[in-house]
């Protein structure tokens, strides 16, 4: 007999285990509705245009949709790196929209993380919010040549060190041990968070601010103005498609994005002898330069919960529970934690996970609303969602009320489309080939120090 989906939910991940939401079903949508705003997914994308919307106006009659329930997907089950990193270079964003736009970008979302926990704080969401930064390690030469170059690159678009800081080994074990740290790169513009809290706290102040959430009705069919779903269709203005990972389930979108998974596991609660061997004490998220990403965070409760990339890209863009729990990738994520921090080669894992994310043909994420149509779409974040869903949020509510003051209409993510991916095999060949290469690439880092040639021409090639 399959659990009841309260007890389904808690299973889903740590985030979604440890909140104090009872993860209860809202209704499903009763049948036909009229609106002024539809939304499709209710996490972070979706219910920050609800939240931007409804401030700006309270008498905009918005709905929320979810096939299953808020913060099902990504917005539930990520790393929790509130951060500002982003998956389009500030060289690439220049080329298209020029350098003074590609540079307010960046600051945008540098200045999202900390208006994350304001907002957060303000809604009374007890999201875990800590601004500790973020570290990312060098353990071979190469990586240490990389983050150089990062660091160096930065600054030649004026960002100083207020922003982004060298470590040499000793500074970086200011922060953390981890064993082999040649050096290494700081940020502040990264929080931790408990990811499930902020989702599941965002769609309760979006139901006191006048929203109305439906869950477990799913969008079979999404045309200009109207959302057919198996309970009635909702007829709106603006429909706005907010389903990241899960886009390529949308009828007629299987191109659109790419859905690739990643994995995490997470520690017990680690007794404070351990956490004094480690640091960490500010809660700085860590990973270090490898290819195949990465990345970990401290939680409040004492764990470390870390994840990474390395898990198939599934035929026909398919996704599906049994794909979110891979026994290879979890004991390589745990190999790789210990090689990080040899005292917790005796501690018990608890927790393991897994969940898609979105990736667009040329990792370009998009914002775009569509007046004609009042079709809006945002998402293709490639893992670096949290921060950047919420500042798209507030771009698509701009242009869905076309009231912009900020002008974020005019940023470089605003009004684009990315070419879609190859029809299979073609996309399950390419995906799963790049997945190979930057696997073989850190193998091969570590072995001879020097920095791939095949990673590098892949990097440039995507004007990364």
């Amino acid at each position: 007999m399959p659990p009841s989906p309260p007890s389904r939910y808690r299973e889903l991940s740590l985030w979604h285990d440890t909140t104090p939401d009872d993860l209860l079903p809202r209704a499903v949508l009763p049948g036909d509705v009229d609106a002024d705003v539809v939304v499709i997914g209710a996490g972070y994308t979706g219910l920050w245009t609800a939240y931007h919307l409804a401030v700006a106006d309270p008498t905009t009659r918005i709905v929320v949709i979810d096939k299953e329930i808020a913060g099902y997907g990504a917005s539930g089950r990520n790393g929790g790196w509130c951060s500002a990193l982003f998956p389009t270079s500030l060289r690439r964003m220049a080329v298209e929209r020029g350098r003074e736009a590609s540079v307010r970008m960046q600051r945008l979302l540098n200045e999202t993380v900390p208006e994350v926990g304001r907002i957060a704080a303000a809604e009374g969401i007890d999201c875990h919010f800590d601004q500790g930064g973020s570290l990312s390690v060098a353990r071979n030469p190469a990586q240490l040549e990389r983050i150089r170059s990062q660091v160096a690159d930065y600054a030649a678009w004026g960002f100083g060190e207020e922003d982004h800081q060298f470590l040499d080994a000793d500074g970086v074990r200011e922060i953390a041990v981890v064993e082999g740290a040649l050096g290494g790169a700081w940020t502040p513009h990264c929080a931790a968070i408990h990811p499930a809290r902020l989702v599941r706290g965002l769609a309760e102040a979006v139901e006191r601010r006048g929203v109305t959430i439906h869950e477990q009705t799913e969008a079979l069919d999404v045309h200009s103005r109207r959302v057919v779903t198996p309970h009635g269709t909702i007829r709106a203005e603006h429909v706005v498609l907010a389903t990241e990972g899960y886009t390529a389930t949308v009828a007629g979108r299987r191109r659109s994005l790419a859905p690739v998974y990643s994995l995490m596991t997470a520690t017990e609660p680690l007794p404070d002898d351990v956490w004094e061997q480690i640091g960490l004490r500010e809660r700085s998220t860590f990973a270090d330069n490898r290819h195949l990403v990465i990345y970990g965070q401290r939680t409040r409760d004492g764990r470390i919960a870390f994840g990474g990339r390395g898990a198939p890209y599934h035929y026909a863009s398919k996704v599906a529970p049994a794909y979110e729990r891979d026994e290879r990738v979890h004991t390589m994520l745990r190999r790789i934690l210990v090689e990080l921090f040899p005292m917790l080669r005796d501690v018990e894992f608890t927790h393991s996970w897994g969940g898609n994310l979105g990736v667009p043909r040329d990792w370009y994420p998009a914002v775009r609303h569509d007046r004609c149509t009042g079709l809006a779409f945002a998402g293709g974040y490639v893992g670096d969602g949290v921060a950047t869903a919420a500042l798209a949020g507030r771009t698509l509510a701009a242009m869905i009320r076309d009231d912009d003051p900020e002008d974020l209409t005019s940023l470089p993510w605003a009004g684009r489309t990315s070419r879609l991916w190859e029809p299979e095999p073609l996309r399950w060949l390419g995906v799963n080939a790049v997945t190979a290469l930057m696997g073989s690439a850190d193998r091969s880092e570590r072995r001879s120090g020097r920095p791939s040639r095949a990673a590098a021409a892949f990097w440039s090639a995507i004007g990364q």
